[in-house]
Order: structure tokens, then sequence, then C-alpha cells
């Protein structure tokens, strides 16, 4: 306020020596030209605001396109927060669409260019950033394994701070939720992506799930496209009653080769992500992304404030949605019950 006194007193003062100079025993040439300058820089100092406005630059690291809603959802709620693209923020996009080399070059490029907050996408996003900087605030929107990332819930004690998608835990109700659409189901195939930071956990949680479900389950890793086609074409209707797909980008990038794979072999398709389900997937738990986007532009706007990332604490999805594709259940000859219909929070037709 001190900003806005100072310039109502010299307002004033201006109209009082605007004043003296037109009375007719003062008028005098010299002094109105020097009053018309100070005039001038008086207008001037008014069309400026009365403290410079900090524009904050925001990078996004991102690995796949199933990622770009949870950033397109935390630009909404950044808007509404007050933070105007272009403005007083500035937005990076960065995608490596599953390419691991290339996420680590991308988080590089974000530090040299001196971001004040890097908005990561996944488990993935998060570590290549953490390990290119260690002193800008780094937010995870959707890290299916946070404890690769940080030291408990209770905060990070590092540079990140953000929310888990829950997915681990949610493993063994997508397995539940398989049962109740297909009640047979014994034999699963599973996919994996040994060089995902996520790899080992999503091998023991899958595991241990399938396990108290009594599943056999047969595993297929791959690192490639080729690899990716070569196992498609081991999964059949005569060796397997399903696939799963856990958490991970590659697999997700690369998920039209499965897709089209279990809907010729007329195979259930149970996903960890709920774009997949959109895609072709036949169902899934998950947290939805754009939501997840939003609900982590408030832990941006406290970063932005002063807030330290490693004290905050890591934050669950504030909802988890039960999503269908009855296109796909159609197309592999597979009712759903209608039980589960009506308690689906969203359906894809």
């Amino acid at each position: 306020m001190q900003h806005r006194h100072d310039r109502c007193g010299v307002r004033q003062s201006l109209i009082a020596e605007l004043e003296n100079a037109f009375s007719g025993e003062n008028f005098n040439w010299w002094r109105m030209a020097l009053l018309s300058l100070r005039v001038t820089l008086f207008l001037a100092c008014l069309a400026q605001p009365a403290g410079a406005q900090k524009v904050y630059s925001i990078g996004s690291l991102n690995t796949g396109e199933q990622f770009i809603s949870a950033f397109d959802g935390f630009k909404i709620r950044m808007t509404e927060l007050g933070y105007r693209e272009n403005h007083n923020v500035r937005y990076r996009t960065h995608n490596s669409r599953g390419e691991s080399e290339l996420l680590f070059a991308l988080a590089q490029k974000l530090v040299q260019d001196k971001v004040d907050l890097i908005v990561a996408s996944s488990t993935s996003a998060a570590a290549a950033a953490a390990k290119a900087t260690h002193s800008i605030p780094i937010l995870f929107l959707s890290a299916g394994n946070p404890e690769k990332l940080v030291k408990g819930y209770a905060g990070s004690g590092n540079n990140l701070a953000g929310i888990s998608s829950a997915s681990l835990e949610l493993l063994e109700k997508r397995f539940e939720l398989l049962r109740e659409l297909a009640p047979a189901t014994r034999r699963v195939a599973v996919l994996h992506y040994p060089p995902g930071i996520n790899y080992r956990s999503n091998l023991s949680e899958v595991r241990e799930a399938a396990a108290r479900m009594h599943l056999k389950l047969r595993e297929f890793n791959v690192t490639n496209t080729e690899e990716m086609e070569k196992n498609a074409q081991a999964i059949n209707r005569s060796e397997f009653d399903a696939v799963f797909t856990p958490p991970e980008s590659f697999i997700t990038e690369k998920l039209d080769i499965i897709v089209r794979r279990t809907i010729k072999e007329k195979m259930p398709l149970i996903t960890s992500l709920l774009v997949n389900v959109e895609r072709g997937c036949l169902a899934t738990y998950a947290a939805d992304y754009r939501s997840l986007g939003k609900q982590g532009a408030a832990l941006a706007d406290k970063i932005l404030k002063g807030a330290k990332p490693g004290s905050l604490p890591i934050e669950m999805p504030e909802k988890v949605n039960l999503v269908l594709n009855l296109k796909t259940a159609r197309a592999i000859d597979l009712t759903i019950p209608k039980e589960l219909l009506l308690r689906a929070d969203q359906v894809f037709e």
C-alpha cells in the first residue's frame, strides 16, 4: 500500500502546483514546461504496476501421450488459481514418448532453462528430473510407486512433492474386476518392461495379487516394439483367459498392438490406466489423470508461494474410477453384468 500512498501524495502536490502555476500573478512559461515534464513522468508511473510481477516458468516432463490430460488439468486449475499463461506463467512442455534416454535429456534441458518448477507426469519422469536436479522443485502428478522417489508419505525430505496414482494398491481390485467380468478366468498373460523404474514393484505386486486370487500367470518381458509384436502373437485364447498390463509408460505407448490382438482372440484386456480403456482395453479401476492434474496444481501453488516440497505430504487421488468399454465388450462377445454397469463411473461405447 506504500506505493499507493506515495502516488496519492505526489498527485495532490501536482494539483496544488498546477493551480498555483495557472494563477494570473504566478504564470510563468518556464515553470509550466518543468511542471508538464513532471506530469508526464507521473502518468507514466501510473501506467506501471506498483511492483514488478514475477513470470513463473514451469516445465512439463511427460513420458507418453496418455499423460497429456494430466497436464491439461494442471493448467486449467492453475488458471483458476490466478496463473495466466503468457501473463504471469509460461509453460515448457516435453514428451519422451516412452524413450528412456530422451527422457533424461529433456529433464536436463529443463534444468538448463532454469525453470521455477518441473511438473512430472509419472514415476519415470519424476525420477529423471530428480537425477537432473536437486534444487529445482519437482512435482509429480501421477506416481505409480512414490516410494521410488521419496523417503515417506509424510514428506519427501527432498525437492519432490506430488500425488500417488495408487496404481500398485489397486492391482488386486483390478484382478477382482476381471473375475467379475469373466468369472471363469484362471490363466492370465502379463506384460512387463524390465528397464522400467517400476518393474520390480510391478512384478512383486502382480504376483502376490494373482496368488491371492488363485490366478495362474505367464509373464512376457518386452523391451522394444519388435518384442511387443512377437509376444502379442503368442497370446491366444487356447492358452490364456485374459491379459493384464501393469502401469508402464513403454507398454502403454505400444498398447494398440495388444488391443488388436486381444480383440482378435476375443480375450478381456484389463489395464492399469483409465485412458487405456478409451483406447480399447476392457476395464480398470484407476484415477483420472485430468483430475490428478487439477489436484497437483494446488500443490504447485503452495510451492510457488514458498512452501518447501520436502515438507508437503504425498497425496492420494481424491477419487478412483471404475471404467468400462462397452464397444470392446461387444467385440469380444462378453456381456458386462448389469450391476457393474450401474456402479461404473464412466462407460465408453
